[in-house]
């Protein structure tokens, strides 16, 4: 049995941990890594180190988005987690609430294949740019309608990991993402208090032992985000 997770603070939950990975819940408003400046320091790995001081990490959230990361524990593992990601072996799935209406059910996905680069005036803004940007690819697919907030529950899958990818495609295609203030015109911006993204589901190979590991964590920012299972940590 891997050992039980330790408490750590501000709301930042750990819902699994052994001898190479630690999974966990970042709330949205947390930084991943530390920012430029003293009001910047607090973040999810600051957090973790604190009470796992080999830990690692080997992706990032947006300090807005909600949801499930993992961090490896010893450069070993971090360096297996980082070639899986790199070669497309980790499955990563999102929930949004988008203003406007799409068409929903299992064969209304679709794929927006839009190429990102940096807004450098206005940084950290992206932009679409088919000149210099990177490739980028995102699948999406409506859940449910809302009508009193004219939103669509949708499901995201991003086959690429661009900086605010999810985020800029939505909004490219006419559907920003609730409560987006980097994205979303004023009156979307207004209609959420935290941006209405999750990461809700995280699958890949344990770096050490190759078991298939998944976690899913459901909701997209209305209610309090409920994982499946209770989590063995809260602060």
């Amino acid at each position: 049995m891997p050992p039980e997770p330790q408490r750590v603070g501000g709301g930042l939950r750990i819902y699994f941990v052994d001898d190479a990975i630690i999974v966990l819940n970042k709330p949205s408003g947390l930084l991943s890594v530390p920012g430029r400046g003293a009001d910047k320091q607090d973040c999810v790995s600051a957090r973790v180190q604190a009470v796992y001081n080999d830990a690692r990490v080997v992706h990032r959230l947006d300090m807005a988005t909600s949801g499930l990361m993992v961090m490896a524990r010893g450069a070993t593992m971090q360096r297996l987690l980082n070639e899986a990601f790199a070669t497309r072996q980790v499955t990563k799935h999102y929930e949004a609430l988008v203003h406007g209406r799409l068409p929903i059910g299992r064969d209304s996905w679709r794929e927006i294949e839009l190429p990102i680069g940096v807004d450098w005036p206005n940084r950290p803004r992206r932009v679409i740019d088919w000149e210099h940007g990177k490739a980028s690819t995102t699948l999406v697919c409506g859940v449910a309608f809302d009508a009193q907030l004219h939103a669509t529950h949708v499901k995201l899958q991003p086959l690429t990991g661009r900086t605010h990818q999810l985020r800029i495609h939505l909004q490219a295609i006419g559907h920003p993402i609730l409560g987006d203030q980097l994205y979303a015109p004023p009156h979307v911006a207004a209609m959420a208090p935290r941006l209405r993204l999750n990461a809700s589901a995280l699958s890949f190979m344990h770096p050490a032992s190759g078991d298939p590991m998944g976690f899913m964590c459901e909701g997209y920012g209305l209610e309090p985000v409920k994982c499946i299972g209770e989590p063995h940590t809260e602060c």
